[in-house]
């Protein structure tokens, strides 16, 4: 495949792509054709999908770096390339629970405003400042 293709395909631009490869993030060395294009194959846009939500959900590129480093070792390497995972997975439940948190303050301003919007008494909503504590059960 074509850059043009395997950009299309991953959502990574070209761009991206020449730089991944120049930061020695793909895991084989990108083969080039005839006339010096570089030739992807299904395996390394497979490589280029992990390496998108890799980078999108926050892991380093020096981590991301590694761990290829350490796939083109091969055998004896799991070990350390489990641990790589392993304290991502960790950032990004972080992460998640953060965004579930703000998400939570969200949502009870949400309701707040729409209950005052509702009661015609939204002049009184930051007459004592914010609030930023989650909705409470007022059952």
């Amino acid at each position: 495949m074509s850059i043009g293709e395997v950009s299309a395909l991953t959502g990574l631009t070209t761009h991206t792509l020449r730089f991944y490869e120049q930061e020695g993030l793909f895991v084989e060395a990108v083969r080039r054709n005839a006339a010096g294009r570089r030739v992807f194959t299904q395996q390394e846009v497979g490589w280029l999908r992990v390496c998108a939500k890799l980078r999108s959900s926050g892991m380093p590129l020096p981590d991301i770096r590694r761990y290829a480093e350490l796939v083109r070792k091969g055998a004896g390497t799991e070990a350390d390339r489990f641990e790589i995972l392993r304290r991502h997975e960790a950032r990004v439940q972080r992460q998640v629970a953060d965004l579930q948190e703000a998400l939570d303050v969200i949502q009870a301003k949400v309701a707040l405003y729409a209950d005052h919007l509702a009661a015609g008494s939204a002049d009184t909503l930051w007459r004592d400042g914010p609030d930023c504590t989650p909705a409470r059960d007022v059952s």
